[in-house]
């Protein structure tokens, strides 16, 4: 069992998500994606104090942690969206229609690639592939992938998450 120290200027749930992170995976460092991977879905994000703590207990440097934290799309450094797009800007999806398709879900969340709604709703990404190029233009809300799809539908497929 880790021992973990509580801190005064630490948030708790910060301090809890990391426990039970680490708790899951333990304190080693080959379990870092998962434990960076699992503090993220607890907290929506990955704020600078939990880099910190996961740093102490699995003796790694602040400096790495961030580096994985920051290069992988599924981690995030700054608070996102109740709701995350990743649209798909690979050449196939551009090649069926993507462009128009990216400038209609941009002009209906008014938000460009990584921007999140003032209130907090969307947060907007592109991405390479998601590996669903059969079915491009592609996109993602959340877990739910959409396909195949045309300017005309971003309207009612944003609708489902009203």
């Amino acid at each position: 069992m880790v021992q973990y120290t509580k801190q005064r200027d630490v948030d708790k749930s910060v301090i809890a998500a990391v426990k039970a992170s680490v708790d899951a995976f333990g304190a080693k460092r080959e379990e870092m994606i998962p434990i960076l991977n699992e503090i993220n879905k607890r907290l929506g994000y990955i704020p600078p104090d939990a880099l910190d703590e996961v740093s102490k207990l699995l003796k790694a440097p602040k400096s790495q942690l961030h580096s994985v934290a920051s290069f992988y799309r599924m981690l995030a450094t700054k608070p996102r969206g109740r709701h995350v797009i990743q649209f798909c800007e690979s050449a196939p999806c551009h090649v069926v229609g993507g462009k128009e398709v990216w400038e209609e879900l941009q002009s209906q969340v008014n938000l460009k690639s990584g921007e999140t709604s003032p209130d907090g709703k969307w947060t907007l990404l592109t991405t390479s592939c998601l590996g669903v190029c059969a079915v491009g233009p592609v996109m993602t809300i959340d877990d739910n992938i959409y396909g195949n799809i045309t300017p005309d539908q971003i309207q009612s497929i944003l609708a489902h998450y009203e």
